[in-house]
Order: structure tokens, then C-alpha cells, then sequence
């Protein structure tokens, strides 16, 4: 599918220099790379956060009292 960016004149060069020296004469398919690391990236953020979030409340409030005191202790001691 062919599509208009608007990018910065840096970028595009950088873009087909990437291109050039990987033998190509335009950059779709570094870009199409960069699309796909970056969707990859964001998938992965997403799960992550779902994670994290599912971890909400697992601990007690003597259990997360306990944890803050010997953070706050071990963070005392780098100073």
C-alpha cells in the first residue's frame, strides 16, 4: 500500500542511508521494520502493563508496610 509521512529531513536521510547500505534504493522496507519493532514494543508494554496491574493488591498491608520500611531502610543506606 503506498501512503504519504511526514517526516524530517534528518530522518529521511537517515532512513536511505539505511537503505543504501543494506543494497536497497528506497526505504519501504526499513521503514516497514521500524513499524513492526515498534508495534512489537507496544504489545509487549501492553501485556506488561496487564501484568503489573493484575499484581495489585497481592499483598497484605503488614506484607507492603514491610516491604516499604525495608526500602526505605536499604535507600537510607546508599546516601
Amino acid at each position: 500500500m503506498r501512503t504519504t509521512v511526514e517526516m524530517k529531513t534528518e530522518h529521511r536521510s537517515a532512513l536511505l542511508g539505511l537503505a543504501a547500505r543494506r543494497g536497497e534504493k528506497g526505504f519501504s522496507s526499513v521503514l516497514a521494520e521500524a513499524i513492526e519493532e515498534y508495534l512489537h514494543g507496544e504489545r509487549t508494554r501492553e501485556q506488561r502493563r496487564k501484568e503489573l496491574l493484575s499484581l495489585a493488591g497481592s499483598l497484605s498491608r503488614e506484607e507492603a508496610a514491610d516491604l516499604r520500611n525495608a526500602t526505605t531502610a536499604l535507600r537510607e543506606s546508599w546516601r
